[in-house]
């Protein structure tokens, strides 16, 4: 159920003045049911004793003093805090209002904040841990995310991202392990998730086959060729083929040492720090250059930006090659990134949780990458909570990411446009 009413707004990247806001009431129904989630535990499944929070290792330069909270006392003001900005966001719909994001972002710290510190009674939360492990399973999630970005700013569904990733962490693993040089093996994965775009892009630009049925091929394709050659090839020979070596971690001198945010994000591999470098070329390249006026010109308006000279299909065709190999970099992370060996399906639908994050985020590479460390911390949390010996069911904390998944397209993107052109191949007349 939406409502709309007249407002001027210019978005990112927006050429003209957009004057329709549309409200939604997906965000307060999901606001409501967690709040509700809230004070089921505080009501049904009450936990004495004080959750300690530890912000810092014992290697750590500088320490930062533990947070010590009473569970329960700190649940029920978490609930009523929750209550407020679901009324909050209530009164805004009503009014015809748009729910900032920030709410968004304050009310999800805020239920999670209530869920560690409950499912955390009586133990210590090892936060650098936890944030830590986050990030690194996000990696192959931000790196799939600005594939997609990049591939539906330019009209073309990406469907195949988990083939990209996949096709990524096998060609590393066997190149690294054959040549002892982890660098070969992440040039070798990105010049693999290329091919995998390349593919993708030549069926549904040149001969206008449907993009969401080329995308589920490919990676039915590649899973496929991966499984075999795993079994037939790496199987018998792992000790030759994939034994890949990894990437070893680099501290940056000073960064590191920050409380809190050194350990977690200046702590990291090499392929940690191209993935920063990635999202702010990918963010300033799509809406501050050349380049990026073009990508979103064909995505958008195809028929008018090839009035203007630019080549339509040739500017689709180079940039889903180029999402291709940006998702086959985050595909190293399972392999070389690890120092694991390949193995069967390991990607194990990341590509999938990448381009719900692209949704979640709006298209918009700084949101999606927001979005997938999200994932990343909901995938993390099931391993937090199992040792410290959290009352949660072990089956519940595994579907934990795609239920946050779920949620977060389906509940809390209230507004959500896809690139006009999206999915539609162009013709010229």
């Amino acid at each position: 159920m939406t409502t709309t009413a007249e407002r001027p707004q210019l978005s990112p990247g927006a050429t003209s003045l957009d004057t329709t806001v549309v409200t939604s009431w997906k965000a307060p129904i999901a606001f409501g049911i967690f709040t509700l989630i809230a004070l089921g535990l505080a009501v049904f499944a009450p936990r004495a004793g004080d959750t300690t929070y530890r912000w810092s290792q014992e290697s750590d330069v500088i320490q930062v003093p533990d947070l010590v909270v009473p569970a329960q006392q700190a649940l029920w003001a978490v609930v009523a805090l929750l209550a407020v900005a679901t009324l909050s966001s209530i009164l805004r719909v009503r009014s015809k209002r748009r729910i900032p994001l920030w709410l968004v972002v304050v009310f999800a710290i805020l239920f999670m904040f209530g869920f560690l510190t409950w499912a955390g009674a009586g133990s210590s939360l090892p936060m650098i841990g936890l944030l830590f492990g986050s990030l690194s399973l996000a990696v192959p999630l931000i790196f799939g995310s600005l594939a997609g970005v990049i591939g539906e700013r330019a009209g073309v569904v990406n469907i195949a991202i988990e083939g990209q990733l996949l096709a990524g962490a096998f060609t590393a693993a066997v190149v690294a392990s054959v040549t002892g040089q982890p660098w070969l093996g992440l040039i070798a994965a990105m010049v693999a998730g290329m091919l995998v775009g390349m593919v993708l892009a030549v069926f549904s630009i040149k001969y206008f086959v449907d993009q969401i049925i080329v995308g589920v091929v490919l990676n039915v394709l590649v899973t496929g060729l991966t499984s075999f050659f795993f079994s037939q090839v790496l199987a018998p020979n792992a000790a030759t083929l994939n034994t890949p070596p990894r990437f070893d971690r680099f501290p940056i001198p000073l960064l590191g040492d920050i409380p809190i945010i050194g350990p977690v994000f200046f702590r990291q591999t090499v392929i940690v720090y191209l993935m920063y470098i990635a999202v702010a070329l990918v963010f300033f390249g799509l809406f501050y250059t050349r380049w990026g006026l073009r990508l979103r010109a064909v995505g958008e308006h195809p028929q008018a930006a090839d009035t203007v000279g630019i080549n339509v299909n040739r500017t689709r065709f180079w940039n889903v090659a180029l999402a291709g190999a940006i998702a086959g970099l985050g595909g190293t992370f399972y392999t070389i990134g690890s120092g694991i060996a390949f193995n069967k399906e390991m990607t194990a639908g990341a590509g999938f949780i990448a381009l719900a994050a692209v949704i979640f985020g709006q298209w918009d590479p700084i949101k999606a990458t927001l979005a997938a460390l999200l994932f990343g911390f909901a995938s993390n949390l099931q391993n937090t909570l199992s040792v410290i010996g959290s009352p949660v069911p072990s089956e519940f904390m595994l579907m934990l990411p795609y239920v946050v998944t779920i949620f977060a397209v389906a509940g809390f993107v209230g507004r959500s446009r896809a690139p006009a052109a999206d999915g539609k191949p162009y013709i010229k007349s």
